[in-house]
C-alpha cells in the first residue's frame, strides 16, 4: 500500500504549477481524519485558515504579510511531522497584481479582499489594523470608536472584534463604514485577520471569546 503524499510535497507541486505572475492563492486541505481537522486548522491559523468539517481553507500570498509561501511550507511540514494527512487542492489563484495593489491602498478595499477570502460560514473575527504613522492614532481611534478598538501597546495598531450575525463585536457593515471614514481622511494602514471562527452556535452566552496573553478579547 502506498503511503499518502506528504502535504508539503503537495504544496510544492501546486506551487510549481502556478502561473509566473501569481500573487495570491486560495487552497483547501481535505483532512483524511475528520477528528484531526481542528488541529489542522489550528496549525494553519497564521495563513488565515477557516474550517468547515474536514475542510480547511487558507491563503498564500507572495506580496508578504502573514501567509507567505515559505510560511505555508513550514506550517504544512508541521502537519506532516504530526502525522496529519489529507489532500491539498488549489481553489483560486489571482494574477491581477495591479488591481490588488490599488485595492490595498484603501482600508475598505483591504477589508473587502479579506472578507472575500473567508469561508462562507464565518461567524466571528479578531481583526488588527496597523496604522502607518503615529499621527493617525488619535483621529483613527475616534473614527474606529463604533467597533470598540483596543490599542496594541508599543505599536501603532488597534484590535477589535467583528461578529457576522450576533454576539460580541461590530457588524461587518459597521466595520466597512468605519474603514470608509478612515479612507475619506487618507488614514492609511494594513489590515490583518488574526483569528476566525466559523458557524458558532452559542448556548446561554452572547458568543465565543478568545484568551490572548491570559486576557479575554
Amino acid at each position: 500500500m502506498l503511503s499518502p503524499m506528504a502535504l508539503v510535497d503537495q504544496w510544492r507541486a501546486i506551487e510549481d504549477g502556478l502561473p509566473e505572475g501569481w500573487e495570491d492563492a486560495r487552497l483547501r486541505l481535505i483532512v483524511d481524519d475528520r477528528d484531526r481537522a481542528a488541529r489542522a486548522a489550528q496549525l494553519l491559523a497564521p495563513a488565515l485558515a477557516g474550517r468547515h468539517g474536514s475542510f480547511v481553507a487558507f491563503q498564500v500570498s507572495r506580496r508578504g504579510g502573514s501567509s507567505s509561501p515559505n510560511l505555508v511550507r513550514r506550517l504544512l511540514a508541521r502537519h506532516d511531522a504530526e502525522g496529519i494527512t489529507g489532500t491539498l487542492d488549489l481553489v483560486r489563484v489571482d494574477e491581477t497584481a495591479a488591481a490588488a495593489e490599488e485595492a490595498q491602498a484603501t482600508l475598505a478595499g483591504q477589508w473587502e479582499q479579506l472578507s472575500a477570502a473567508l469561508p462562507d460560514d464565518w461567524s466571528d473575527l479578531h481583526v488588527e489594523l496597523e496604522l502607518r504613522s503615529t499621527d493617525y492614532l488619535e483621529r483613527g481611534a475616534l473614527l474606529l470608536a463604533p467597533v470598540n478598538p483596543v490599542r496594541v501597546p508599543a505599536r501603532t495598531a488597534f484590535r477589535f472584534r467583528v461578529a457576522r450575525r450576533f454576539g460580541y463585536g461590530a457588524s461587518p457593515q459597521m466595520t466597512q463604514r468605519c474603514f470608509e471614514r478612515l479612507d475619506e481622511e487618507n488614514i492609511r494602514g494594513t489590515l490583518r485577520i488574526l483569528r476566525a471562527l466559523s458557524d458558532t452556535k452559542p448556548v446561554y452566552t452572547q458568543g465565543p471569546v478568545w484568551y490572548v496573553g491570559g486576557r479575554v478579547v
